[in-house]
């Protein structure tokens, strides 16, 4: 059975570009026009990844994005103008998976998606049964779950894998490329910053002190690594 994606954007064009092109790739592709739009087709479709606009009239990919993550944990691939660095890193901090930045070829978002979802088959197919237990945290690998000193924490699919990942290895340097490539399968250069947005959502999540972090540790010039105690 083919996978499915819902495409939302306002520009009609690309909408249609990008559903002829990805039905070519096999995938089953539905579209929106608006996060309004959206969030129906997403709760009648059930998609398997969504490629979203942020910048749209009525209800923004933003607000889509609060409103959908709290429904689903689908993955999502952010589409962006080449300038809007905020926007950038807002999506990712809402929950989003990847960005792409427009104007983008057709194939490396094809590549993106194709990553994407070979990361979430990994997962649903070969679960780690293991729990991993470092100072006051304690994760569960199959139940995919959290706890701080006993208090559960709500990470998103990427922030749970970069967690894992480094958690794994405590004390081990990973570079910001190596995290990339581990938790999506394929490392692009100039993308290797959003490691930074999911790290700084994971440090308000996980350490007393964000702005003094006692978990993950920032080597400067290398990458990060899980503080071993």
């Amino acid at each position: 059975m083919s996978k499915k994606i819902l495409v939302v954007d306002d520009n009609p064009q690309l909408r249609s570009l990008l559903q002829s092109y990805l039905t070519q790739e096999i995938f089953t592709v539905a579209t929106a026009r608006d996060g309004q739009e959206a969030l129906f087709m997403a709760r009648r479709e059930k998609p398997d990844l969504i490629i979203l606009d942020l910048m749209m009239p009525g209800m923004s990919g933003y607000e889509f994005l609060r409103t959908y993550n709290r429904e689903a944990d689908t993955p999502v691939i952010i589409l962006t103008a080449k300038l809007e660095e905020n926007d950038k890193v807002l999506g990712l901090e809402l929950g989003a998976d990847d960005y792409i930045t427009k104007p983008f070829s057709l194939r490396e978002l094809t590549a993106r998606v194709h990553a994407v979802l070979r990361r979430v088959e990994k997962q649903s197919h070969d679960p780690e049964p293991d729990i991993l237990s470092v100072a006051d945290i304690l994760l569960d690998h199959q139940k995919r779950s959290v706890h701080v000193d006993g208090r559960p924490v709500e990470l998103t699919p990427s922030e749970f894998d970069l967690l894992a990942i480094m958690m794994s290895a405590p004390g081990r340097v990973f570079s910001r490329l190596e995290l990339l490539d581990r938790m999506q399968g394929t490392a692009y250069e100039g993308y290797e910053r959003t490691i930074d947005v999911h790290i700084r959502n994971l440090r308000t999540k996980i350490e007393p002190n964000p702005a003094e972090p006692a978990h993950i540790e920032t080597v400067y010039g290398s990458g990060y690594r899980f503080r071993h105690v």
